[in-house]
């Protein structure tokens, strides 16, 4: 009942415009003034409860945006995982959606960096065919990234970069040992014989592309990516609708990682601060929810271990 209401709403024009947009607008306007010590509190949270419910209905489309070492305590997690796992055999990741290849090069440098013993095999899979091959190249030029639309270097520090790449004037070339290992490919995540093309995994990544599908769309796509994990896996998925995430994994028993739980939920500055303006923002941890480690963990064990 609430859920058309607010679809009502949203859909509302007047004279061919939006008051809901102007509203949110406003709204927004208003809320990047106020203190956070302010918008904490449980009462004006609730509010933006509200908010965020009205932009969710608002259209949504696909977004390449990303940053190099982008969350920082989920790369620690992955490191920690993989020296467990890859005691006495490689360590098999799959990544999805991985737009420029950031976050698979950011993967790679993270765990062979901490953990030089462990041996990786990585699959990165992205539905377009042209950021497949930019990421393949490996290669970027400093400042604002075209492809993405954003100053992807800004959360490295002047010795990450020296670590990650090679410079050739205006252009950056990630390392072979880096690039070692990563098999790339064009496929789609909601595609069901996925599981079957690229085998079991031990860790699946999944982030940051669900929350640009609409929530029924998102759903599908992530029972379908859930297949993918090896009994006992994990799977990375951050940067999705919450009510989605939680619903999935409420039914099909998905076990949350609490391990840095807190700190990779509030990780990503851009995903926390777009909050509640942002259909892709992520609302505050409440432990006041009885589900509220399910639903704010962004990792998940899958299955009984073989």
């Amino acid at each position: 009942m609430v859920e058309r209401v607010l679809a009502r709403m949203a859909s509302l024009q007047i004279l061919g415009r939006s008051p809901v947009g102007a509203y949110l607008r406003l709204n927004e306007w208003i809320w990047d003034r106020l203190p956070r010590s302010v918008t904490a509190r449980r009462p004006v949270r609730s509010f933006g409860h509200l908010v965020h419910s009205l932009v969710r209905l608002q259209d949504r489309q696909m977004y390449l945006g990303t940053f190099f070492l982008r969350n920082r305590p989920e790369l620690e997690l992955i490191g920690r995982l993989s020296k467990s796992k890859g005691k006495d055999r490689a360590v098999k990741i799959a990544i999805l959606g991985p737009s420029n290849g950031a976050e698979v090069y950011s993967i790679a440098w993270a765990v062979r960096s901490a953990h030089p013993e462990v041996e990786l095999r990585m699959e990165a899979v992205d539905i377009s065919a042209e950021v497949v091959e930019a990421a393949q190249k490996g290669v970027y030029r400093v400042g604002r990234s075209e492809l993405v639309d954003e100053p992807i270097f800004d959360r490295m520090t002047a010795k990450e970069m020296e670590d990650m790449f090679d410079r050739n004037g205006d252009w950056l070339r990630v390392k072979p040992w880096i690039k070692e290992g990563i098999v790339w490919r064009v496929g789609d995540a909601a595609d069901p014989g996925l599981a079957a093309a690229l085998g079991p995994q031990d860790m699946v990544v999944a982030n940051r592309f669900l929350c640009h599908m609409r929530p029924l769309e998102a759903e599908e796509c992530l029972r379908n990516l859930a297949r993918l994990v090896a009994p006992g896996g994990l799977l990375f998925v951050s940067g999705v609708d919450l009510d989605v995430r939680t619903k999935v994994a409420t039914a099909l028993g998905w076990k949350p990682v609490p391990d840095l739980l807190e700190e990779i939920h509030e990780g990503d500055p851009s995903l926390r601060a777009s909050w509640p303006h942002r259909y892709w923002g992520l609302e505050p941890i409440d432990k006041g929810r009885p589900d509220w480690m399910i639903r704010y963990a962004s990792v998940f064990q899958l299955g009984a271990s073989p």
